[in-house]
């Protein structure tokens, strides 16, 4: 890449970073990005996929597998804090994940088809939305256009603070924790504060599950046994004194490495408020939000990207333990080969989801140049 094409996509990533959008809600990012495939010479460009996913595809006109390379939208209801020229301009959003960036390189590899097209098969590029809900690979995979363009092969990065700036992490097999919202609401009755044994109140249930569920899993070894339970929001009731509680609300995120073990840990979470509730003749609801299942690199795409950081010079290193974090990536894996690669954000580089967060612009050369080497790579059947 030339220093005027890095320069260009550079101010591009501080453009996107200006304009942050939520999930679901990407309508002018996915038009922009859509505008800027059709000026890259894609043959073709499709939107609104499962919400505002855009794809684009460049043909050989050779036969051969379809090598899709993929990127997310979405930023986050978070509030940034960095002192940059190019903050985000939406109060109380930001791209604070480094989607920005991996929305930027993706395009770089656009610009790059557009001088040469891949030598066989062909190419799409995938423009994801909604990321961080869990919802948007899954309604991406779902639209009757993805069918035109469903890869044989595809292939992701996310960048990785704590990871050295530009080094490649890589880890065969399960690449990425599942992960699920359980959302608890526990309904008895309210009564006056000065009778409160007229009522039927959620307190006791509530002080018992809090502690309960987060022993359910405590984390440890990232294994198929790794289970952590982490309560993240509880209420009581309403905020009076008069008034003893009727309902009460607990949300606890359950997190394994497998979707097997998720399962299980899904068993023993309900089984527990089940007999709680009851047990205070208390009626119960319970249901799910922001669902990832496990992220596992298929090992023939993992030889893939660990060539083609060979050959681009880039420092990969191979890892057996997964992230803890989730990702909806894992859903491409149900149709195609499919592996992600972590980018090196730095080692003392702010984490991810914190709002002084921000993508670090050196990256940009280093992921498109990993992207076009692997294409080549699959095309090829090199690895």
């Amino acid at each position: 890449m030339t220093p005027e094409r890095i320069a260009q996509l550079i101010r591009l990533r501080h453009e996107f970073h200006q304009q942050p959008e939520l999930s679901g809600q990407e309508e002018h990012t996915a038009t922009r990005v859509a505008d800027l495939l059709r000026q890259a010479g894609a043959d073709r460009v499709l939107c609104g996929i499962g919400g505002h996913g855009v794809a684009a595809v460049y043909e050989s006109g050779v036969p051969g597998p379809t090598v899709g390379i993929r990127c997310e939208l979405d930023g986050l209801p978070i509030q940034e804090l960095a002192d940059l020229e190019y903050a985000s301009q939406i109060a109380g959003k930001g791209h604070l994940c480094g989607h920005d960036g991996h929305m930027v390189m993706v395009l770089g590899v656009a610009e790059a088809l557009k001088e040469q097209r891949p030598k066989s098969g062909r190419v799409v590029l995938i423009f994801q939305p909604a990321e961080e809900t869990g919802h948007g690979a899954i309604a991406y995979r779902a639209d009757p256009q993805f069918a035109e363009v469903s890869p044989d092969i595809v292939l992701s990065l996310h960048n990785l603070p704590g990871l050295e700036l530009g080094a490649v992490e890589l880890c065969e097999g399960p690449a990425n924790c599942a992960s699920r919202g359980m959302q608890i609401v526990l309904t008895g009755k309210t009564s006056h504060a000065a009778a409160p044994q007229d009522g039927v109140s959620p307190a006791g249930a509530l002080s018992t599950l809090i502690p309960a569920l987060a022993n359910l899993g405590a984390g440890g070894d990232l294994d198929d046994t790794y289970a952590l339970t982490t309560v993240t929001h509880a209420t009581l009731g309403e905020r009076t004194v008069g008034v003893a509680p009727g309902q009460a609300e607990l949300w606890v995120t359950l997190r394994t490495v497998s979707d097997a073990r998720m399962e299980s840990l899904m068993a023993e979470a309900e089984t527990l408020v089940k007999n709680t509730a009851e047990a205070e003749g208390l009626a119960f609801e319970i249901s799910y939000d922001e669902v990832f299942e496990a992220c596992v690199n298929d090992l023939e795409t993992v030889s893939v990207l660990a060539k083609a950081c060979a050959d681009r010079g880039v420092a990969c290193r191979l890892v057996d333990q997964p992230q803890r974090f989730s990702e909806d990536f894992g859903q491409f894996g149900k149709g195609a080969q499919a592996a992600m690669f972590w980018l090196g954000a730095g080692q003392d580089h702010p984490q991810l989801h914190n709002p002084d967060y921000d993508f670090p612009d050196a990256l940009i050369p280093i992921g498109t140049g990993v992207f076009l080497s692997a294409i080549d790579v699959a095309l090829s059947n090199t690895y």
